[in-house]
């Protein structure tokens, strides 16, 4: 996820695509949006954070299945700004959704969890620090 301005409450900060290959997915996306792309260390390998052209601004982040991202499906997951990651991840299940991942904390950043609705969409909501 980039480090920028907080978004506001209730409006998508980020979307990452996580894949097996993520160099090849991350050449086909420049290819055919034109986004250029910078790595972003996860320690032993490099995820990496797509940019618009001319923009300077990471608009989307393309992620190896590994680690903090294993067992995520290889579709687009928006992030959804909350105030409280932890408080909407309980809401989620009061409401009939699941938690599929955390809540836990992404580095300095803040507090994140991967929820599925009732009707099976998959979603990330993220707190800033």
């Amino acid at each position: 996820m980039a480090d920028s301005t907080n978004p506001e409450i209730g409006s998508v900060g980020w979307i990452d695509l996580t894949v097996e290959d993520a160099p090849e997915i991350r050449d086909f996306y420049a290819s055919v949006t034109g986004w250029q792309h910078s790595p972003v260390s996860m320690g032993d390998y490099d995820d990496f954070n797509m940019t618009a052209p001319g923009s300077g601004e990471p608009k989307a982040g393309i992620c190896h299945a590994r680690g903090g991202n294993a067992g995520l499906p290889a579709k687009w997951l928006i992030y959804i700004t909350v105030a409280d990651a932890d408080a909407s991840a309980r809401r989620c299940e009061e409401l009939g959704g699941k938690v599929l991942q955390g809540p836990q904390d992404m580095g300095q950043m803040g507090r994140y969890c991967v929820i599925e609705d009732p009707a099976g969409a998959v979603a990330a909501l993220f707190a800033f620090s």
